[in-house]
């Protein structure tokens, strides 16, 4: 708790010292543009033909020079106020320890309940990939409960997304539908991103689908003129240019194969997020420890550059942000001496 009350100290300082610059920042600004204004009325009043006299020439530059002082004056206010903000972070680092050793301790995932937890993660996994039959056999070797319920979304989203790889929108198309209110709610533009890419395929194959696009972009394309008005403009706008070719339109941006690579992420994302999921699996960004054995060391000793040590289990080398590596008892000495 006092920890907490040190740092707490510190961010109060700061805190004060902002509102007092600010205010400072804030009262000389606006004498300054106060006199700017008021030099301003003074030669707006002037008549057109009127030369400055001496006087005023000196009068410019004096202003000249207090707006040059006072930009440089608050400049010098604003970087000072960088050594009281490190204060804070160098407060943390003396009253909180890191626990940088969490990354490479053996017991994370040790004991029943943690290694069913590690197993639901990974059957999962191979839920969102797809992979059902590994799914199935691990979730029956694990001893994990799953139901169809569980398998479903997943069994659906990934069929969808092999669809949208063979620019098939139909299940997509379907899928959006159906959730819908759901989609709205989350200010989602998948809709009409689907419905877009549909009548962009009708364009492509020239003046004879002109009818079916006009069709199909009155039942499907005017319910987003009040948010999507401008892209629904520039779609309507390709009719003009469809005996030429789109291709050599000022429309010609529609026809980029990127928005086929855009709609399987948006689908993804909005999917995602509408059951509640991450859109990346927790295997993806998540990195373990695995001992792969003494077939698999290739480098198995690693000597500290600072501290001239071999590593070991306890004293495993750990990577800095920078890209170097060092010992953790390096780490540790240098995390305390600061």
């Amino acid at each position: 708790m006092e920890a907490c009350n040190v740092v707490e100290r510190e961010v109060d300082k700061i805190l004060l010292k902002f509102g007092v610059v600010n205010e400072h920042a804030e009262t000389v600004l606006q004498d300054l543009i106060n006199h700017i204004e008021s030099l301003k009325k003074e030669f707006a009043e002037a008549p057109a033909n009127h030369e400055l006299t001496p006087g005023q020439v000196q009068i410019l530059k004096e202003a000249m020079k207090k707006v040059c002082e006072t930009v440089h004056r608050l400049t010098t206010e604003h970087r000072e106020l960088h050594g009281s903000v490190s204060k804070v972070g160098k407060a943390i680092d003396r009253n909180f320890t890191a626990d940088f050793a969490s990354t490479s301790r053996e017991d994370v995932f040790s004991g029943p309940e943690k290694s069913h937890l590690l197993n639901q993660v990974i059957c999962q996994h191979f839920y969102r990939h797809g992979m059902l039959d590994i799914a199935a056999e691990l979730a029956a070797e694990a001893g994990i409960k799953t139901d169809e319920g569980t398998k479903e979304p997943f069994t659906e989203l990934n069929y969808i997304l092999d669809c949208l790889k063979q620019r098939n929108l139909e299940p997509a198309l379907d899928w959006a539908k159906k959730h819908r209110e759901a989609l709205l709610a989350q200010n989602s533009s998948l809709e009409f991103k689907l419905h877009r890419l549909h009548f962009i395929r009708l364009i492509q194959q020239g003046p004879s689908k002109q009818t079916e696009a006009i069709t199909y972009a009155r039942q499907n394309l005017t319910q987003y003129v009040g948010r999507h008005g401008k892209e629904v403009q520039a779609l309507m706008g390709t009719l003009l240019y469809l005996p030429n070719g789109i291709q050599s339109s000022p429309y010609s941006h529609l026809l980029d194969p990127t928005l086929w690579l855009d709609i399987h992420d948006v689908f993804t994302r909005e999917a995602c997020t509408l059951f509640g999921l991450s859109v990346d699996s927790p295997l993806s960004v998540w990195y373990i420890e695995i001992d792969l054995g003494k077939d698999g060391r290739y480098h198995s000793v690693f000597a500290c550059p600072i501290l001239r040590q071999q590593s070991t289990e306890n004293n495993p080398p750990m990577k800095l942000v920078c890209g170097h590596v060092i010992s953790r008892d390096a780490l540790n000495k240098l995390t305390n001496a600061n």
